[in-house]
Formats: structure tokens, sequence, C-alpha cells
């Protein structure tokens, strides 16, 4: 990996923090918490790591999740991916959470977020990794179930500085979820989403209109609307692409097509994520690697990328100019 890469301060703003359970993590808990797994090795859930698009991932991160049981479990998922932040430089960190994928299993909202916000606030004094917390609703759950997370939300806004929209992105546009954005915007809470990665670029222009969304996550499929990208770039909209998940999920064929470079060279704020490392291939360091390897990146490009990482981070301008000077 280049010296440039593993020493520039960066900040991931696209980290579903379920989606960072390795399978070693996986097989520990596990066993802790007495639940049989269909796999009887690590290698064999790394074999089963092979995805035809969005939704054959999310049934297996779904699946996965089943392990995650107590308050500790949480701590621990997390803990482990702010120790990778602290060794590859990522100064900053904005991540996802899933409540919807534990409280309709049973668990109660709280052993979720005290265990993540408990492992935050170490990484915070230990690793002197910054951090914030994002709920993200499940959007092939109904509108109802979404505004009930948000009712349960409430008690733990000072923990939680926003909230967002993932899951499977067809079929279930921004727009079935305007009113509970409407509420969370008058809550208080900052807002993003998924959109343009699955889903047409109508999706990114409803979740820009309706939900009206701070940044995009993903975005990509934003160049088959010229005005769309022209939007974007004049308000410098940023979008938190994951590059190294695009090609697992067959959003792009191989590396070298994708449009990051493209993206970035039109001036719109591009930055690099890894939206789901333990599945996906990598963190936020080997996304870096990839996409300067396929596609010709240079200095400047990869810092102009970490340079948006802190830009489009909710984040004061000093702190943005702290964190990213390291």
């Amino acid at each position: 990996m280049s010296s440039l890469i593993q020493t520039l301060p960066k900040a991931e703003l696209h980290i579903h923090i379920e989606g960072s359970l390795e399978p070693e993590m996986m097989f520990t808990l596990a066993q802790r918490n007495g639940i049989e797994l269909p796999y009887a090795s690590v290698a064999e859930i790394q074999a089963a790591y092979q995805f035809e698009n969005l939704q054959s991932f999310l049934d297996l991160y779904y699946a996965g999740a089943q392990v995650l049981q107590t308050e500790q479990d949480f701590y621990d998922l997390t803990w482990a991916y702010l120790q990778k932040c602290a060794a590859q430089t990522v100064r900053h960190t904005e991540i996802f959470f899933d409540p919807q994928t534990h409280t309709d299993r049973g668990l109660p909202f709280e052993i979720v977020c005290n265990g993540i916000t408990a492992a935050l606030q170490a990484g915070r004094e230990q690793l002197n990794v910054s951090s914030h917390l994002i709920l993200c609703f499940l959007r092939h759950l109904s509108a109802d179930d979404a505004m009930a997370t948000l009712e349960q939300a409430l008690p733990y806004q000072d923990r939680i500085i926003g909230v967002g929209l993932d899951s499977s992105e067809l079929g279930h546009p921004p727009s079935k979820f305007q009113a509970v954005f409407d509420r969370a915007r008058a809550e208080g809470f900052l807002t993003v989403a998924h959109a343009g990665e699955e889903g047409p670029p109508e999706y990114i222009w409803e979740a820009l209109k309706l939900l009206k969304v701070s940044r995009i996550d993903h975005g990509v499929r934003c160049v088959e609307d010229p005005a769309l990208v022209d939007y974007l770039g004049e308000h410098q909209i940023p979008l938190t692409v994951c590059p190294l998940s695009n090609v697992k999920l067959c959003v792009f064929d191989t590396m070298a097509d994708h449009n990051l470079k493209t993206l970035l060279d039109q001036g719109l704020c591009v930055t690099v994520n890894s939206d789901d490392p333990a599945y996906f291939g990598g963190y936020l360091n080997e996304n870096f690697e990839a996409i300067q390897t396929a596609l010709a990146l240079t200095d400047a490009d990869l810092t102009q990328l970490a340079q948006n990482s802190f830009r489009a981070a909710f984040l004061s301008a000093a702190d943005q100019q702290r964190l990213a000077i390291g």
C-alpha cells in the first residue's frame, strides 16, 4: 500500500457497523451466545461471500447479524472497527447502524445503542478517533415501522446525530419515507440516504428534494442524468462512494469501469468509503488502494478525496481543519 494512502488523514462517512462483522468474530459471538451457524468454518463463510446483487448480499448480512445479542457484542464489534480506523489513519468516522435488524428479533433498542456508543466514546478517548452515529431505516420495511423506530430513538438523540435510509433500494423509493424524514428533521436530526446505487437517478432527486438530505450515499448512477450531475456539482452535495462494494455487488463489472475518477474530474464532492468491509474485501485504505491502481489516480486525486471526506463530514469548520491536518 502506498505510503500516501497509509498516512493521509481521512474521514469515513459510509460504514455499516453490522457490515464490519468479520467471519472470525461471527464465530466467536455465535459460540459466546450459543447460536448455531450454517457454516462449519471461517473458510465456509468466506466462500459464501459471492453476491449477484444487493439483495443476495443483504440476505447473508441479516443472517450474520443474528449473532449480535448483548451490549458487549455491539461494543466488541464497534471497537474492532475503530481499531482498524486508528491503524489506517481514519481520524473521523460516521457510523451507520440498523436498529430494526435487531429490534425486529426482540432485542431492546437500548442494548444496540448503548453497546455501540460506549465503544465510540472509548474510541475518542483511547484511540483519538472522532465519531458520530447515524440511524438508518430499512427501506424494505414499512414507513410506519420507520416512524416507530424514530420514536424509539428520540431518548437517545444526544448520541445519534442523524438518520439515513438503507437496505433494498429497488422498489423502495425515498418518497416512501418523506413523512418520517420530515419528522426527523423537525426533531433536529441531520439526514442522509442511500440512492443511485441500484436505483435510478430519480431516487437521488427524491432524496434531495423530498428527504432534503445533506449528502447522498453511493449516488454513482447520477451520471445517467447530466442535469443531476450539474446540480450535485453546483451545490457540492457529497457522494459517499464505496468502490469495492460497487464491484462486489456488480454495480460495475470491474474496478477499471468505476466512474469515481469521472465524477471527481467533473468537480463533484466525491468521498471514498468501505460500506460493509467484512463482506466486500477491505476497509478504507484497501478501497483507496483499489481505485488508485485501477483508475491511475494521482497523489493530488487521493489528497482531494481525503479532503472531500472532511468537507462532507458533520463537523464544524474548525474540527474539519484540525482533523484533516492529523
